[in-house]
């Protein structure tokens, strides 16, 4: 990813739940069956929670029986880091976000084909986006070339 998001300590719990805190950015992990995607059958994108990233699609979404939403690729591997996590006498491969740093899960090589990966992430540190659905627009970049920047086709306000 080529625009990274740097923020303080401060601007993370600003813009964060406690809870999302504490999992993007203290590395920690929701409970099984807990989160809010571990049983999404919805079309659409993933998001980073914290910086609006894409970071999975949909359709390589699959059961892994874990509790945890689970994928087989990423949406594109420039958008998220790989890691080696030695913690709690474990040797794990860590994911997180390329925009933002902040912590998605873990990658293990128990996934189905084509790929043969299972990247477990915390519900918590993801959002969702309905397929048909713009994506947010966190860097304020504004509408790619020729298209509006609303909906409706107007101009923002203070646009000419």
């Amino acid at each position: 990813m080529e625009t990274k998001i740097e923020l303080t300590d401060e601007e993370w719990r600003a813009r964060l739940s406690a809870e999302q805190y504490a999992v993007l950015r203290g590395k920690g992990t929701e409970r099984a069956f807990t989160g809010a995607y571990w049983d999404e059958h919805a079309s659409g994108v993933y998001r980073c929670a914290g910086c609006d990233a894409e970071l999975f699609r949909s359709d390589a979404k699959f059961d892994s029986g874990t509790g945890w939403p689970s994928f087989f690729k990423p949406y594109d591997e420039s958008h998220i880091r790989r890691l080696r996590d030695t913690s709690y006498g474990m040797i794990r491969v860590e994911e997180v976000c390329a925009r933002c740093g902040s912590h998605l899960g873990h990658v293990f090589p128990d996934g189905p084909p084509p790929t043969g990966e299972r990247h477990c992430l915390n519900s918590v540190s993801l959002s969702f986006t309905d397929e048909g659905q713009a994506l947010p627009d966190t860097l304020q970049r504004g509408a790619p070339e020729g298209l509006p920047d609303r909906a409706d086709g107007k101009p923002k306000p203070g646009d000419k």
